[in-house]
């Protein structure tokens, strides 16, 4: 007999909106407590050093966490000019200092030699691994490595204020991989300056942006006065681009037992036309299965267990 899994069987997401100066580990071990839930994990690391949008997956939403690893992501950050540190970021130790200060209209000009898709060198410090031990590790042991140059996308950068000649407020949305660090790097080498990040804020991950964010101390306070679902969101939330097919009853048995369903012509016309494999199979108004299409008819890939 299989050991029972420890807490409540909760599912959903969370579009928390996570306090700077906590890992992302740690914030979703908090809301794990909180909804005193079996399963948690989180989609797309979120720096200490930064705030925003943290989507945390609980129970059966875990499942879905993939399908938000991809998602294009917007982040709003300060540039400080005229000092690099080591990390790119407040924590590192100062490596040079310039004195050049960019005018606007330089910031806006340069800003355009990054949109679209790019090279980019990821930082020193960061996750990225080589030969098995990750960047930041060898970074911190004075080991000095070659990073590979990595595409990246970024639909559009913008530059929202320049309150004083040392700072620069910039916005930018991308593609999965894109190095906040990296690109104020390289956008103070293309100014003939040096920088780094002085505050950084993610307010988009694919569908959960700040008009549904809750905050860690709210979300908290909601749970311990036992209204916790108040800020769960379903777990289809992460699958807004996949398209949803009522499906019976009967099917949907079918495909919480791993089985395949056969469609209907008309069911796979307009599944054709939506040119997608992935479908998201409903049934009584909650997600049955993830299933591809394949010879008309519906493969369970992910099966989902929801009460």
């Amino acid at each position: 007999m299989g050991r029972r899994r420890k807490g409540d069987a909760v599912s959903g997401w969370i579009n928390l909106d996570k306090p700077r100066g906590l890992g992302s580990t740690s914030a979703v071990g908090r809301v794990r407590r909180a909804f005193n839930a079996q399963k948690a994990g989180h989609a797309g690391t979120l720096d200490p050093l930064a705030d925003g949008i943290l989507p945390i997956a609980l129970g059966e939403a875990t499942k879905t966490v993939a399908f938000l690893m991809d998602a294009d992501k917007t982040y709003r950050f300060t540039v400080r000019w005229g000092v690099e540190t080591a990390t790119f970021d407040e924590e590192g130790a100062v490596t040079a200092e310039s004195e050049v200060r960019p005018t606007r209209e330089a910031i806006e000009s340069a800003l355009g030699l990054f949109v679209g898709e790019i090279d980019q060198i990821p930082p020193a410090y960061s996750a990225v691994k080589v030969d098995g031990a990750r960047a930041y590790d060898l970074a911190r042991e004075g080991i000095a490595v070659d990073l590979t140059p990595r595409k990246v996308t970024i639909h559009d950068a913008r530059l929202i204020a320049a309150p004083d000649a040392d700072h620069a407020i910039v916005e930018i949305e991308c593609g999965k991989g894109t190095y906040v660090r990296a690109l104020v790097r390289d956008l103070a080498e293309a100014l003939g300056t040096r920088a780094h990040v002085s505050e950084l804020r993610r307010t988009r991950v694919g569908p959960f942006d700040e008009a549904t964010a809750i905050a860690l101390d709210s979300l908290e306070d909601l749970c311990h006065r036992g209204a916790p679902l108040e800020a769960l969101l379903p777990v289809e939330t992460a699958l807004d681009d996949i398209p949803e097919l009522a499906v019976t009853a009967e099917d949907a048995f079918r495909l919480t037992q791993g089985r395949s369903i056969v469609l209907l012509p008309r069911q796979v016309e307009t599944l054709r036309a939506q040119r997608t494999r992935t479908v998201s199979a409903c049934h009584g108004g909650k997600i049955v299965a993830l299933c591809e299409m394949r010879a008309g008819r519906l493969d369970p890939t992910r099966v989902f267990h929801l009460t």
